[in-house]
């Protein structure tokens, strides 16, 4: 056998990088079922006009409080029953999928921006813009997340558009630290000083070496970050400062059902699982892709 040949035996017998990737993706459990969960309640929140039996909004106070299908009382009509004003609970669960979805991928990115700007500016100079960095990073830690997004709210009132700008501007600090500290370590390698030994532009080092390099721990920090801000806004919503009435968000669904929780514990019980459900899937999701990138960094 000639030398080319057994090269290409070689090469035909040795799997590629992207079906190595595919396999170890197939025998993830943990991203997996990550993966499945978010992508079951994005398909919902698409679908929703499909999927809705019901006008969420449409009221009728003769069928309020109806339970779900398995309780007493239950009717297919309203699968999941209905709320205290009579709206059909599995119309607004699913037009709720929505809502949670857009604040969560709406804080991602916008609070990724931030973050990462800052991280890369931070960790590529250094010097003093790094201290003035650290400064902010510092400052913005002391602030309490929770109560600065309250007192905001309140302040500037209920709508989708200031919760999502609320908490990506408070949400930016984890991105700002884990791209600073993986860029002090990029920023070392051979790779970037050969760049800066050819000419190569700042621009052109950070969005062709730096960034591609630190995109793995972006995109885990993002994942967290989107469970976060869900579970934020759907706290907002439940004090009253969130998403305002009548737009179906679970957070409110949990706080109009509260009174009743007692005699009618589904009103709250089936949000409070879809909620759940949805930062689970987020989580899972999120250290699927750490132990993949991990596994990849270590190969």
């Amino acid at each position: 056998m000639s030398a080319e040949s057994h090269a290409g035996a070689i090469e035909t017998t040795e799997p590629s990088s992207g079906a190595q990737l595919r396999r170890r993706l197939s025998r993830h459990t943990t991203f997996l079922v990550g993966a499945g969960i978010l992508g079951f309640i994005l398909a919902v929140a698409l679908l929703a006009p499909l999927l809705a039996p019901h006008d969420p909004y449409a009221q009728n106070l003769s069928r309020r409080l109806i339970p779900p299908v398995w309780g007493s009382g239950g009717s297919w009509a309203h699968p999941l029953g209905t709320d205290q004003l009579g709206r059909d609970y599995l119309s607004r669960l699913v037009y709720g999928s929505r809502i949670s979805l857009l604040i969560g991928f709406s804080i991602m990115i916008t609070s990724g921006i931030i973050g990462t700007f800052l991280g890369i500016v931070a960790g590529y100079f250094g010097g003093r813009i790094d201290l003035i960095v650290n400064f902010i990073i510092t400052t913005r830690l002391a602030m309490p997340v929770i109560l600065v997004a309250l007192t905001v709210a309140a302040l500037a009132g209920s709508s989708v558009r200031n919760v999502i700008m609320v908490l990506s501007l408070l949400l930016w600090d984890r991105f700002a630290v884990v791209t600073r500290s993986a860029t002090l370590q990029v920023r070392a390698l051979d790779y970037v000083a050969a760049a800066e030994a050819v000419g190569c532009s700042t621009l052109r080092i950070v969005a062709g070496e730096i960034l591609p390099n630190i995109l793995n721990a972006i995109i885990v920090i993002g994942t967290i970050e989107m469970a976060n801000g869900i579970l934020l806004a759907a706290a907002l919503s439940f004090l009253g400062l969130g998403v305002p009435p009548p737009l179906p968000d679970w957070g409110a669904m949990i706080a109009d059902g509260k009174q009743y929780m007692f005699f009618s514990p589904w009103v709250i019980t089936i949000p409070g699982i879809a909620l759940f459900t949805l930062v689970l899937g987020i989580n899972l999701l999120g250290d699927g892709i750490r132990d993949l990138t991990a596994h990849e960094n270590r190969t």
